[in-house]
């Protein structure tokens, strides 16, 4: 446990190594308002391949900034109790398949899955081509400043999702929980810190936080090693080293953390190498909500036993 990284008593009140831009504030302020002025054509279509008794699994479609039409999968229970659940994937991977969302409708939530875009790949037959180009997307548009930064779209996105699941007739919009492992423990977070009103976040090691920490611990693991392939190809001098940090500090999750309104359960192996357990405690450092941090001690970026069923049982307690 711990083995290449601080004290637990250092993590406890570890505040972070990458830099906070000062305009940070008012770019996502800026961000959320260029978001705003995008009509998002809804379009929900039958899962006409996934045919349900008591729910109906839909394939979501919206506008995104940049131009892009998002996906998400969403299941909707015939007897719906009010409360929604928005899961996030991991770093290429794919959303969730749809039986893995039938236990939060069984509740009779609404639940919605998304696809990151060009990441995910795989389709159903019910559902429309989407493009898929994953590759590092951790940098990518960094040289564009940080308006042109993949991952402020995708940020977007999620606010987008909560938006519309949460104007559902079905919904309570103040009865909203987020959940996701690695990349999608990172969105979980960014959703709850761009949507304040979500009640609830099960964050899961968290990727996309503490950049330059990550950087500086030189794991070589994927996907943070994308920075020193950028440095390799891009600055092999570093002249550029301050710049391109405080770049990636406008999608740095901890420097959006302090906006999150909603409770947050924190999951985290203290010997994992791919998402380092001092980058998601600066995110978690900065939250001042309430909150608590599950820690498991012997892991690293693993299936963390039993963290899903409590998971699942959190949520149901806390909507």
């Amino acid at each position: 446990m711990l083995s290449f990284e601080m004290s637990s008593e250092e993590l406890a009140v570890y505040q972070g190594t990458n830099p906070r831009p000062a305009d940070f504030d008012q770019y996502w302020d800026k961000a959320l308002l260029e978001l705003d002025a995008i009509e998002p054509e809804t379009e929900f279509a039958d899962a006409t391949d996934f045919p349900l008794t008591t729910a109906t699994a839909q394939h979501l479609y919206f506008n995104g900034t940049g131009g892009y039409r998002v996906h998400a999968k969403v299941i909707r229970p015939a007897e719906p109790t009010g409360p929604a659940v928005l899961i996030f994937h991991g770093y290429g991977g794919e959303q969730p398949k749809w039986v893995e969302l039938l236990p939060y409708a069984a509740r009779g939530f609404t639940v919605a899955a998304l696809d990151v875009r060009e990441q995910v790949g795989f389709r159903t037959e019910s559902q429309a081509p989407n493009s898929f180009s994953l590759h590092n997307h951790l940098v990518h548009g960094l040289d564009d400043g940080p308006d042109g930064l993949l991952y402020r779209q995708v940020f977007l996105d999620t606010r987008r999702l909560a938006d519309i699941i949460g104007g559902l007739p079905e919904v309570d919009a103040s009865r909203i929980a987020t959940t996701g492992w690695s990349q999608g423990g990172g969105l979980s977070l960014v959703a709850a810190a761009l949507t304040p009103s979500i009640k609830y976040t099960a964050s899961v090691y968290p990727f996309l936080t503490d950049y330059q920490r990550a950087w500086q611990l030189n794991l070589e693991t994927a996907p943070y090693d994308e920075i020193v392939t950028w440095f390799k190809k891009r600055d092999p001098r570093h002249l550029r080293q301050d710049e391109v940090f405080t770049t990636l500090g406008y999608i740095d999750v901890q420097h959006l953390s302090a906006r999150i309104r909603g409770e947050v359960t924190l999951f985290v192996g203290l010997e994992d190498q791919t998402c380092p357990p001092s980058t998601q405690y600066a995110a978690y450092n900065k939250i001042t909500s309430t909150k608590s941090a599950r820690v498991y001690p012997d892991f690293g970026h693993d299936d963390l036993p039993g963290a899903a069923d409590d998971i699942f049982q959190l949520i149901g307690a806390k909507l």
